[in-house]
């Protein structure tokens, strides 16, 4: 980036991620400075704080772009508050499971890796979601999820790891009941019975695994991975199935993209956006095209299984 071409706006969520990740925040700073590049350093006092400063700097003539070092729920408030805007955003992701960074290639705790990303200034397409009034980047889901993410937010104090999450899907896996959904897809009727659903932007969810394994953040399509279950036994046979990345071969798993999804049901179904719990259904889900404009690693994948459950014990 030339420094005439105006500012950098960096949104900072400094309760967000490890005393690590804040150390390379500081140290990318310190990077830019050194660079003598112009600097709007601002720390979020809540994620909506961040979607304000996000649109705050996507209508400064003199912003050139937007850094945001965060987890992935105010990744998601910076998109929304910059979507339709020309300013070219980055990531520094901090956090528990980073979904979209994951998926763009991002790893954690390299401030070399960081600075590679900002010289090279490759850059993709990001699509935007949108369920009912909410946004989100990444992955969604109805059911099975839903109950894991709201058994989480209700206990968390603060930062968590992985593991944090290992009660909530314990307790949620036992107690789960797989009342009948019925899932539309651009207007189509796709599915009605007993399952759990899973929708989104990426190809990659916790963990890494591959359920919605041919989608692409930038294709203006969603994608939703459907498994048919009406108890456990079945869950853990997609699962297993998911892990070896052969479950849309599945006749049990529906897989399928549009650009318009609804969700519906006569019992109380939980679902989950980007991590955070959802609204509950019914459930209309669209897409916003190439929303933002996001640096990328050059040559950047998505970081695979057996790197991400090797974080889990770092």
């Amino acid at each position: 980036m030339n420094p005439e071409n105006g500012y950098i706006s960096l949104i900072v969520n400094t309760s967000s991620g490890s005393s690590s990740e804040k150390h390379i925040v500081k140290q990318f700073i310190e990077y830019l400075e050194s660079k003598q590049l112009q600097l709007q350093v601002n720390h979020t006092k809540s994620l909506s704080h961040a979607r304000a400063l996000a649109t705050e700097s996507a209508v400064k003539f003199n912003c050139a772009m937007v850094i945001v070092a965060g987890g992935d729920g105010t990744i998601r408030e910076v998109v929304h508050g910059l979507e339709g805007s020309d300013k070219p955003m980055m990531l520094i992701p901090c956090g528990t499971e980073n979904l979209l960074a994951n998926e763009l290639g991002y790893k954690k705790n390299s401030l070399n890796h960081i600075i590679q990303i900002f010289e090279s200034n490759t850059l993709r397409p990001l699509d935007l979601c949108k369920a009912n009034d909410t946004f989100f980047t990444s992955v969604g889901g109805a059911g099975f999820d839903g109950d894991i993410v709201q058994l989480v937010s209700d206990r968390r104090r603060g930062n968590i790891t992985h593991l944090f999450y290992f009660f909530p899907i314990l307790k949620t896996f036992f107690s789960y009941k797989f009342p009948p959904i019925t899932i539309e897809v651009d207007d189509k009727v796709v599915f009605s019975g007993r399952g759990i659903a899973i929708f989104g932007n990426i190809s990659r969810y916790a963990l890494g695994l591959p359920i919605l394994k041919v989608a692409d953040f930038g294709d203006g399509l969603l994608d939703i991975c459907i498994y048919k279950c009406s108890n456990q036994i079945p869950l853990i046979y997609h699962s297993l199935l998911t892990i070896f990345k052969s479950h849309r071969k599945s006749k049990g798993v529906i897989y399928r993209q549009g650009k318009k999804i609804k969700i519906y049901s006569d019992s109380f179904i939980r679902t989950e956006l980007d991590g955070d719990p959802g609204p509950p259904l019914p459930l209309e889900v669209s897409i916003i095209p190439h929303a933002v404009k996001v640096l990328v690693p050059p040559k950047g994948k998505p970081v695979g299984m057996r790197r991400r459950v090797f974080r889990v014990f770092e």
